[in-house]
């Protein structure tokens, strides 16, 4: 039900609310999300020959970006805990930014969608980033977090087109 709004989390009288989904059908739903770190030529060698003083900048953001996804509910109000069937997270870097691209994907059999977990994972993954090379180059920045695509569910498959905008 919406409110008046039309958007899902807001009643009637404009009040927050979490969405009723015990009616809806259990389907398979994948989510697809991706963020950019842009820095200097010499970090991103840093982070890519592994030899961040911090460590390992990769396999951490992974992790962080596949805990973050499984903590959305305690993160973003109104989210519902989902018991989410796999979550990944790929770093690859980008020599035109220069930086590193996270792609991170979520998937759920369940009675709602996967979004936020993998905005959620690609955001924490651009952060964990951005945290264990802060001390070589604060300057770097995280940008284009968006939703790449979205399969399953009554509002059925979402695909962003190259550009960014809103595709089918």
């Amino acid at each position: 039900m919406s409110g008046a709004s039309g958007l899902t989390h807001i009643g009637a009288r404009g009040e927050a609310h979490m969405v009723d989904v015990g009616a809806k059908a259990e389907t398979e739903r994948t989510a697809v999300a991706e963020g950019f770190v842009s820095m200097k030529r010499e970090t991103l060698a840093t982070i890519v020959a592994g030899n961040a003083k911090k460590g390992d900048v990769l396999g951490t953001a992974r992790i962080a970006g596949i805990m973050a996804a499984k903590k959305t509910h305690e993160l973003i109000p109104l989210c519902h805990p989902l018991l989410l069937t796999k979550v990944s997270v790929d770093i690859e870097p980008v020599e035109a930014l220069p930086g590193l691209k996270v792609t991170a994907l979520a998937r759920v059999t369940g009675k709602t969608g996967v979004e936020m977990e993998a905005l959620t994972a690609a955001s924490v993954a651009c952060l964990t980033i951005y945290d264990m090379a802060k001390a070589v180059d604060r300057a770097m920045t995280i940008s284009g977090i968006r939703l790449v695509e979205k399969t399953g569910g009554k509002s059925g498959s979402y695909k962003a087109d190259e550009d960014g905008t809103a595709g089918r």
